[in-house]
């Protein structure tokens, strides 16, 4: 019975389990594959983070730099108009007061040096005179003007020339404040010759202002030479220092200019007196008459003054200008810039 059941009875149907071998291999698989799809998963994600973090920061380097070079350059635009500006109306506003008062004070002279020529024509003496009369009140409103303002001038033209001109000028650097002592006050005790041809304006090198620096204004010092710095010795007084005149400021310029321009007005009193329409005596007519030559030098140095504190100021002007010039490629590089900033201003005129 039990063999003939067991032969009747349908065979189930059965799955014989993978040998060992196979096994083994095929979860080996499976799970060299699930790794490797997970490394190249996570090596992408951190690639593109990688990628990503970097742009960013160099994006952000290039463009805060880039923005910086730009608002620099807008700073240095705006210092360079605004000094520019500055300088050139110092100037004209000097140039034009000084050329107007030294215009009307030779006119007096030379009106009244004609007038009292002998055998002059009754025509012309009446119409140099009648000349002499109209420009006695300008000349008298010019002149107060420049008194009044000669010293202002002098220093708006140490702030807006030589100031703004020193390529080397450091305005946070400590300094003495009275380094400069030289006015017009101390010209005058100092009895400045504006006669002396060593005390006209130099703008080249011509020389030195004396043989021995230490000691100029010693008893047997050589005399001055023309020279692009004048050391001024007291003829008053004893054991005074010497005062410098240096003929590259554009402030002592203006003071020995007025210093000058207020000795030639001394000088042609007698023409004052006749411009405004009074009497002049004999004495003070043969006065002018033997010093005319001398006053007549001294008013062509003023001339000469002028126009060397002119050619100083533009040569100035010259200077702000290649102070601003835009700089080069090599100045727009990062860390270059700032490398020849170390040991030049050409990259950063302003700090």
């Amino acid at each position: 019975m039990s063999h003939q059941s067991a032969a009747g009875a349908p065979a189930a149907a059965t799955t014989d389990p993978p040998a060992a071998g196979q096994e083994t291999n095929a979860q080996s698989a499976t799970s060299t594959q699930g790794f490797w799809d997970r490394f190249l998963d996570w090596n992408q994600k951190l690639s593109v983070v990688k990628n990503l973090t970097f742009i960013t920061i160099a994006t952000g380097f290039l463009g805060g730099y880039f923005q910086y070079l730009s608002a620099y350059d807008a700073k240095v635009s705006a210092l360079a108009e605004a000094d520019m500006k500055a300088a050139t109306e110092t100037f004209v506003a000097i140039s034009n007061a000084y050329a107007e008062a030294q215009m009307l004070q030779e006119l007096i002279f030379y009106n009244f040096a004609a007038a009292i020529e002998t055998n002059v024509d009754p025509g012309d003496k009446a119409l140099t005179t009648k000349a002499g009369a109209e420009n006695f009140t300008p000349y008298t409103k010019a002149r107060m003007a420049l008194r009044q303002n000669s010293s202002i001038y002098a220093h708006k033209a140490e702030i807006y020339i030589d100031w703004a001109s020193d390529l080397g000028r450091d305005p946070d650097a400590a300094r003495v404040l009275d380094q400069d002592p030289l006015n017009e006050a101390l010209l005058g005790a100092y009895d400045f010759d504006c006669d002396a041809e060593a005390n006209m304006p130099r703008l080249g090198i011509t020389g030195t202002a004396s043989a021995d620096e230490a000691d100029p204004c010693r008893a047997d010092a050589p005399p001055p030479r023309p020279a692009q710095r004048v050391n001024l010795c007291a003829r008053r007084g004893t054991g005074q220092r010497p005062v410098t005149i240096d003929w590259q400021s554009a402030k002592h310029h203006l003071l020995t200019l007025h210093f000058c321009f207020e000795q030639s007005h001394r000088q042609i009193a007698a023409a004052r007196v006749w411009a405004s329409s009074n009497v002049v005596g004999e004495e003070r007519v043969k006065a002018f008459r033997d010093n005319e030559a001398r006053y007549r030098v001294a008013l062509d140095k003023q001339v000469i003054r002028l126009n060397a504190f002119m050619s100083l100021t533009m040569a100035r002007l010259e200077r702000i200008r290649g102070k601003y010039r835009p700089s080069g490629f090599v100045c727009h590089l990062p860390l270059v810039r700032d490398a020849v900033a170390l040991v030049s201003q050409e990259c950063t005129p302003v700090r």
